[in-house]
């Protein structure tokens, strides 16, 4: 018996899109491996080239590192972008990179601190306030990274920048080893290194950061997260749906196939929706599914922003 001929597509009919893996994975990143580096590990686990990450790690930090796969990565700019943290920072050093990985610049006693003194030193630091990023960091400077012109020995002076720290917890004080212990809540580009550099100089012996673990960022929480390790296994992890991770935005659901059909050609749609100009809406087909983003704007229409399965 001959195979059976696959079915044709009459002519001036357009095949539907195939819907593309869209997902995100939540991986908890070991010390000593590149934010890039999980990236490359997760293309391998998933046979996947378009892969992509929120939120850069340092390679000593650990903990929380989200990454968008297929055309998630295009729903990055719309979660959430503040972070938490817990850190130690060490007191008495004052260190190229203000963490322990740089050159040793100055070694200064610490006093005899009490928790008071501590949380009074701590609380300039809340809040809004004005931040200077580290010399080594990725901030551009001329169109070059600082890192870069650090590493060749130039002195920089990189300008502060305003960043907000919602919540700044004193968790531990040991005295002996001069290390405390912080909670940190705050918004994308604040740096817990520089922190840790000014809240040793507001002591007036020194400080950096000895050691750093993210426990949140982009709206996930470690609680979601795989380790490293389980990207050997078969199958990879499951990712997590992002209608899940989009539950926080308004959401718009397509009334029918006419609408779909429209959407996915780019067009405005009238919405029943009262939003403020400019807010962000999901946007779902008639099955539920995700169709993309939208941008709500006066007179209750929706502006198409992202269209996952576009026509044409």
């Amino acid at each position: 018996m001959l195979p059976e001929s696959p079915a044709l597509t009459s002519p001036g009919v357009k095949t539907p899109p195939s819907p593309e893996l869209c997902g995100f994975l939540v991986l908890d990143k070991p010390a000593g491996l590149t934010s890039h580096g999980c990236v490359a590990q997760v293309r391998r686990a998933y046979g996947l080239k378009r892969v992509g990450h929120g939120g850069t790690l340092d390679p000593a930090v650990t903990g929380v590192l989200p990454i968008a796969l297929g055309s998630a990565t295009r729903l990055l700019p719309y979660l959430s972008g503040d972070k938490r943290y817990r850190g130690t920072v060490r007191l008495g050093l004052r260190t190229s990179s203000d963490d322990l990985g740089g050159d040793l610049l100055e070694q200064r006693p610490v006093p005899a601190l009490g928790r008071d003194r501590l949380e009074a030193a701590l609380e300039p630091f809340r809040g809004t306030i004005q931040q200077r990023p580290p010399n080594v960091s990725a901030v551009h400077v001329d169109g070059e990274r600082a890192y870069l012109r650090a590493r060749r020995g130039e002195e920089l002076d990189l300008a502060s920048k305003t960043v907000t720290i919602s919540e700044l917890h004193l968790l531990g004080w040991d005295l002996e080893r001069a290390e405390l212990e912080l909670e940190v809540a705050c918004t994308a580009g604040t740096y817990i290194r520089s922190l840790a550099r000014d809240l040793g100089a507001a002591l007036g012996c020194g400080g950096c950061l000895a050691e750093l673990r993210r426990t949140e960022a982009l709206g996930f929480g470690l609680e979601q997260s795989v380790p490293l390790e389980r990207l050997q296994q078969t199958p990879p992890p499951e990712l997590l749906d992002p209608l899940v991770v989009l539950r926080h935005l308004e959401r718009h659901q397509l009334a029918g196939e006419a609408e779909l059909a429209s959407w996915r050609c780019g067009r405005s749609l009238e919405a029943a929706l009262a939003l403020t100009d400019g807010t962000a809406v999901v946007v779902v087909g008639p099955d539920g599914s995700l169709e993309g983003m939208a941008q709500a704007r006066a007179g209750g229409r929706l502006q198409p922003k992202l269209v996952l399965q576009a026509n044409g």
